[in-house]
């Protein structure tokens, strides 16, 4: 597995994470523990070294998980986690206070199993509390040696820039994907200006893009697809073409469409790291496979031009939650 460096805060992880988040929380039921632990080990073996979790993944059970399946290799992964939910509760409302992102980070080292987290995002932009102060409270908490990076989740350019005059920010956690891809308008340039790395979750479109989704699918009561406007039956019809352009590109490169869309990213700039998530030991291996394909400047042309004969029907997210969206 290659390596890459988040933006010029030099934090070397490989070049595909691991998010951790469907192990525990919304696509269905948690994941056996043991199940999870050893996807998570066997993710290390394949040469990951950066994993994703936040308090609110579960609440609380994912950073648990995380901290019992890295122990034993601590020192050689890098571990993101997340604040800035009340109670660490996502159904609850924001919450970043100061306060409470100190209680955060002290929770999170106890579930974690260790003495530092090495990327500590804030998980949504809060309107009540100036970015401000939330960048200060994050470096304090750096020059305590409690965090060693701050990160940004789904933030935009304007809290970006405050947030980084105040502590530089190490890297950018949004939604990015052949499916979504609105940060190319102002979020990628601003973070090529700051020198800020990207870490697009959802790569693969929740899933869709994997080809392993049709209209006649059905979710678990509990999976967050489930509200998703996306996610309907019809969108889900409509948007089958961008998988049929994925397959047959994917044939060319005998790859497969989920390892196309992540080369298709890792091929844009070299300071982005996408975070897939899985729950199957076979769809790791594959999702990894990715990182050894290299697109050309012809293939990325021609994907470009298939890709905008399609617009993807139906919103990303329902209102509330696209509400929690920084602008």
């Amino acid at each position: 597995m290659q390596t890459r460096t988040l933006g010029r805060s030099g934090l070397e992880v490989s070049a595909l994470g691991l998010g951790c988040m469907g192990l525990s929380f919304g696509y269905g039921p948690a994941t056996e523990k043991q199940q999870a632990v050893a996807l998570i080990r066997s993710a290390f073996d394949q040469g990951v070294t950066f994993f994703d979790t936040a308090e609110a993944y579960g609440p609380f059970t994912n950073e648990e998980l995380l901290g019992e399946a890295l122990a034993p290799m601590r020192d050689q992964v890098v571990i993101a986690t997340k604040f800035g939910f009340l109670d660490g509760d996502a159904q609850k409302g924001l919450d970043s206070r100061p306060e409470r992102i100190r209680s955060v980070a002290d929770a999170s080292l106890r579930r974690l199993r260790t003495d530092r987290i090495d990327l500590f995002y804030q998980h949504r932009v809060d309107p009540n509390v100036p970015i401000e102060d939330v960048a200060g409270t994050v470096a304090d908490l750096i020059r305590e040696g409690k965090v060693k990076h701050f990160g940004l989740s789904e933030a935009g350019p304007q809290s970006i820039r405050r947030a980084h005059a105040i502590q530089p920010v190490t890297a950018l956690q949004s939604e990015y994907s052949l499916w979504w891809r609105e940060p190319e308008a102002e979020i990628l340039p601003t973070l090529e200006e700051l020198g800020i790395g990207f870490v697009p979750f959802s790569p693969l479109g929740k899933g869709f893009l994997t080809g392993a989704i049709s209209e006649q699918t059905t979710f678990d009561a509990t999976d967050f697809r489930n509200i998703v406007p996306r996610f309907s039956q019809e969108a889900r019809k409509a948007n089958q073409a961008l998988v049929d352009l994925l397959g047959g590109i994917a044939t060319s490169h005998h790859a497969t469409p989920a390892q196309i869309a992540l080369a298709w990213l890792l091929a844009r700039k070299p300071w982005i790291v996408p975070i897939p998530g899985t729950t199957k030991l076979h769809r790791l291996k594959e999702n990894l496979g990715a990182a050894a394909i290299v697109l050309g400047g012809q293939d990325l042309a021609d994907i470009e031009a298939a890709v905008a004969r399609i617009p993807v029907q139906g919103a990303r997210y329902p209102e509330h939650l696209q509400k929690r969206v920084d602008r």
